[in-house]
Order: structure tokens, then sequence, then C-alpha cells
């Protein structure tokens, strides 16, 4: 079982080489039961049926720190969701003592951060990973599946409290499911709630495993529309590259370069996926003449009118 709890490393742009950590690497043990989980459909739960020890969690990470000395995050994890894991507070101990300059991130679905104790252990991490693909009670039952205590004002209360007492980087992720968060009225109601937490970073995606349901993803495009939707404020960033085969990049003008960054921030990623040669080169003529500029979020580059 030790083998299975730790996982990776994983590169990644956004938080370097990552060392995964599974609190529940025997079976998937969640409260929500999303309808585009890759894991397979299963009742939600309340909290874990089954727990491994402390001991032989920490044991795991020193065997993979010990292999992989280069490492630059211990993301928690679980096959559901790790804030239930009852012995959070005792491990993310453990943990802090093993990890030395390497930092520490969870990914969470959100569902417990209401509770007190919950917000307290997820303070010690350098960043914490939020879901929150709906802010309509309906969309996030009908996506999301949750157990039937959830209550979906209550998460995003408890965001907002832990958004006030929190001094690491607060990411949100938001994946969008054909049909179901994909309308504009659900991206409002989103901005307007986003606009009251100020994450670091909003991650916009799409599925890319098969998922647990018969659903489906939007394509690169629909995601890029719905970006626009979101106030110019918000750091979004597009995660999902699915289905850009067919994209044809675009020519822009210098103008129309400046008014696109004025609305949405793009990252090298996007100007390779949206700009034809020639756009390119004014935009590197805008760089190098100083009207725009670069800005690093977390690991994310991109580029911002000056």
């Amino acid at each position: 079982m030790k083998n299975n709890i730790i996982f990776g490393p994983i590169p990644s742009r956004r938080f370097g080489k990552s060392l995964g950590i599974d609190l529940s690497p025997g079976r998937k043990q969640c409260n929500f039961d999303c309808l585009y989980c890759e894991l397979d459909p299963a009742k939600p739960m309340p909290g874990y049926r089954e727990a491994l020890p402390v001991s032989d969690i920490l044991q795991a990470v020193r065997e993979g720190l010990a292999e992989h000395p280069d490492i630059d995050v211990l993301t928690v994890t679980a096959n559901g969701e790790p804030t239930l894991y009852p012995y959070l507070p005792k491990l993310v101990e453990g943990l802090d003592e093993l990890r030395g300059e390497t930092r520490l991130l969870i990914l969470s679905n959100a569902s417990t951060i209401g509770r007190a104790e919950v917000r307290r252990v997820l303070q010690r991490f350098d960043t914490v990973k939020l879901s929150l693909d709906c802010a309509t009670p309906r969309c996030f039952r009908r996506i999301d599946r949750p157990e039937t205590s959830i209550d979906l004002e209550a998460i995003k209360k408890g965001m907002l409290d832990f958004r006030r007492e929190y001094r690491g980087a607060l990411i949100i992720e938001i994946l969008v499911v054909e049909g179901i968060n994909d309308k504009a009225a659900e991206i409002e109601e989103l901005n307007r709630y986003l606009l009251r937490l100020r994450p670091e970073r909003i991650d916009l995606g799409t599925i890319d495993r098969p998922p647990a349901y018969s659903v489906r993803p939007v394509p690169y495009e629909k995601l890029r529309d719905l970006s626009l939707l979101f106030d110019p404020a918000l750091p979004v960033h597009i995660t999902s590259r699915r289905d850009i085969e067919s994209l044809t990049p675009s020519s822009y003008s210098e103008e129309e370069i400046l008014h696109t960054l004025t609305k949405r921030p793009l990252t090298p990623d996007d100007v390779q996926l949206l700009f034809d040669p020639q756009s390119r080169k004014r935009l590197q003529k805008l760089l190098d003449e100083g009207k725009i500029g670069t800005l690093e979020n977390h690991g994310v580059n991109f580029y911002i009118p000056a």
C-alpha cells in the first residue's frame, strides 16, 4: 500500500516538479460524485470509511523525498476529497517536519471549507487550490452531485472567510461541462462571486480524461469565449487545450492586440493558438516598445497592457 500513496514526480509549468500524496489510494472516498470525475461513479459519503495511519503516509513521503530530492512541491490529494482524511492536522505537522524548502499544495473540492477546523489546517499550505464549478445551487447539484448535507452557500461563505485569513496563494478551479455550466448566466454568477473572493488565479478548464458519466467537454474556443465574460480584473487562465487542431490562428492589428489584452490578459500558449505569425511579430514589437508587459502569476506568465 505504501507504494500507492506516492505518485509522480509530475512536471508542471505552474507548480514545478510535484510529488503527489494520495490519502485514499485504495478506494474512492468522496462527498461529491462529480459528473466529470475520472474515477468510477460512487455514492457520496460524509467521511472516510478507511483511513491510512499517518505514520504510513509519512514513511511513504520520506522514501519519496529520498528518491526525488529535487521536488518543488508536495501535492496532497486523494481518490476523493483529501480534507475528509480524519488525521489531516497531524499529517500536516509531520509533512512540515519532512519538507524542508519544498512547498505544500492541496487540491480540494472545497466542500469542507465552511468548517473552522478545516480552514485552520489549510492555513499551513503554501498553495490551496479549491474547486468551484458553479455559483448557483441547481447547477452545483447537477454537476458536482454532493452528499445531501453539503450546502453551496456554506462553501461560498467558507471560502470568503478563508480568503480573509489565508496568507498563501489561493487558486480556484472551474471545470466546464457542455450544457451545464457553460451558459453566460452561470458565468455571470461565478464572476460576481469571484470579484468578492479575489483569488490569486482562476484556472478555467474542461474534461480532459474519460468521465464517470456521459458528459462532454467544451472546445477551446468556447472556453475562450467564457473567459471573456469574467471581469478583466480577475486572473483567468485557460488550462485545457482539447480539440484545438482545427483552430485557425487569426490576424490581429496592434490596436486589436492592445484591446484584447485590456479585456483579458493572454498567456504565451494563448498567443500561439490565437495569433498568426504576423500578429505574434506585432505583439513582440509592442513588447519591445514597452506598450505591453508581462506578469508572472504563481507559475503562469501573462501578457498585459503596460
